[in-house]
């Protein structure tokens, strides 16, 4: 593609609908997982305690080891939905966009 085609296609109305919605999406995945990281945190700062419990009575393995498991398991899962709707809207719009611009 030409500079001039790439500029067109950067000032079309679509793109830049594109651009917001993908942009969004992110920023709200993003807030998630920023949520979850940092209450996360705020618990082994402030209530440790509660974090210590162990998830079964007499058990080894703590209510902290499980959240923590989660929040990764969170990330994954996050990461997956972008992905998933990258590859089904995303690219969809925009390889529609660019062949309206091909000569």
């Amino acid at each position: 593609m030409t500079d001039a085609q790439l500029t067109r296609i950067a000032e079309d109305p679509r793109y830049r609908q594109l651009i917001r919605a993908r942009g969004r999406f992110g920023w709200m995945l993003s807030a998630i997982m920023l949520t979850a990281y940092f209450g996360f945190v705020l618990l082994v700062a402030f209530d440790k305690a509660f974090l210590a419990q162990p998830i079964v009575a007499g058990g080894v393995t703590s209510l902290g080891i499980l959240i923590g498991f989660a929040i990764i398991l969170l990330a994954i899962l996050l990461t997956g939905l972008y992905v998933a709707r990258a590859n089904r809207d995303y690219d969809a719009a925009l390889a529609a966009l660019v062949a309206d611009y091909r000569p």
